[in-house]
């Protein structure tokens, strides 16, 4: 048999979804550059770049939630496949948990579409309500998976501002001023990843009072729901609402202390009805991955009803207050950094002023880089964020590895000041 000349099979060429789809902090952890270590050295690396609170082991997750998983693992009765939309006792479990009955919000189990994770919940969100060549609002500085997915489906976004001198409350004039008639949705995160705040009931009603006025829904991006130091008070976006829908974004991630495991959801608000075609479609969407984790659905009305749940939340946010509190007492005494004093979710922003900085720290993605050479501690620029001349931190770490890497940042700030 003579053999077959293929020269002429060229490259196969991606798709322009596969082309547009980029994760700015994945991409900047995984490719290698935040492992260089530069100088000779013992000291590891202490890591303040990745939200995710089980890496140092100090925040551990309850044991009623590992039993409740034990649980079901055992029953040989979770193994299978479950409805793509989710099984339907986690579904009646999360519209039970997450109802607001003296707000007017009660959710019924077909309100809860189940996700892979929260970000599967992003997607889902974005990806039902907008089509190619459509806007959606987002926040900055903002988690960039936010504009990922919309960038991905050829999808628009703006960037409305946070105010740092409001605690990152939202410009709401700049906001209302980037809708057009493209706008299909504006997204919030409340308690906000990167910047740790937690909004105001009426700030939340003013950014309702938008979407009303222009008839746009809401996706309120809720992970964090939960998470809030003591004596701070949540509000979330359905309960303010009488007549905006709202698709809050939810999941065990992180108040549950267990971001592996892959479980999100969104509710559906609805007051006026406005979503009644919607509906059957974004049930359409939950096919592509025919549903997440079915171990972990079948636990959750174990997990989410469990009576250990307030203890374990306000140790938790007691913890996540401490060191806090040791974070903007040391940044606040090195010469050029600025925190932004948060009241939840597991971050902190610092503002930098690079005019005090040698011409080796000329931007946030210097500082980065240089902070992870000299001084081996990983936070991440806020220009991942869309905000320059900012970092962010992850306050889970342990205390005493807090305060080292604080120590290692003023000897790194010590050594870039202008002479």
């Amino acid at each position: 048999m003579l053999a077959e000349d293929f020269s002429d099979w060229k490259p196969v060429s991606p798709s322009k979804t596969a082309i547009a789809t980029i994760n700015p902090i994945r991409g900047l952890l995984d490719s290698g550059v935040a492992k260089q270590t530069g100088k000779e050295s013992s000291e590891p690396v202490i890591n303040m770049s990745l939200g995710d609170p089980t890496i140092f082991g100090n925040f551990k997750t309850h044991p009623c939630v590992i039993e409740a998983v034990e649980k079901q693992l055992k029953s040989y009765h979770s193994n299978g496949y479950a409805p793509s939309s989710g099984n339907p006792q986690a579904r009646e479990a999360i519209a039970k948990a997450y109802s607001d009955p003296d707000n007017g919000v009660i959710f019924h189990p077909q309100d809860v579409i189940l996700a892979s994770g929260c970000s599967g919940a992003v997607e889902m969100s974005i990806v039902s309500l907008c089509s190619e060549g459509d806007n959606i609002l987002l926040p900055k500085p903002g988690f960039p998976l936010y504009k990922t997915n919309a960038e991905s489906r050829g999808v628009n976004y703006k960037l409305y501002n946070l105010l740092a001198e409001k605690q990152w409350e939202a410009d709401l004039p700049h906001l209302e001023s980037l809708i057009d008639d493209k706008t299909k949705a504006i997204l919030i995160n409340n308690p906000s990843n990167p910047c740790g705040s937690n909004w105001s009931k009426e700030h939340v009603a003013a950014i309702i009072d938008i979407c009303a006025k222009h008839r746009i829904p809401l996706i309120s991006d809720e992970i964090y729901n939960g998470i809030v130091f003591p004596g701070v008070k949540f509000t979330s976006a359905a309960s303010v609402s009488k007549n905006v829908p709202v698709l809050t974004l939810g999941g065990i991630a992180k108040r549950y202390l267990v971001p592996g495991w892959r479980v999100g959801w969104v509710t559906l608000h609805d007051p006026l009805n406005v979503l009644v075609n919607l509906r059957p479609y974004i049930n359409n969407l939950t096919a592509i991955i025919n549903g997440p984790n079915t171990l972990i659905q079948k636990s959750l009305p174990d997990i989410l009803s469990g009576d250990f749940n307030e203890e374990f939340s306000a140790h938790l946010n007691s913890g996540l207050e401490t060191n806090a509190k040791i974070i903007v007492d040391r940044a606040s005494a090195i010469k050029g950094l600025t925190p932004i004093v948060p009241e939840a979710a597991m971050y902190i922003m610092i503002l930098i002023d690079p005019e005090i900085f040698d011409s080796g720290i000329r931007n946030s993605v210097d500082f980065f880089n240089s902070l992870m050479w000299e001084e081996h501690v990983e936070v991440l620029p806020g220009d991942i964020f869309d905000f320059p001349n900012s970092f962010r931190v992850v306050i889970t770490p342990p205390p005493e590895k807090l305060i080292e890497a604080f120590d290692r940042i003023k000897l790194f700030c010590e050594r870039h000041y202008k002479s």
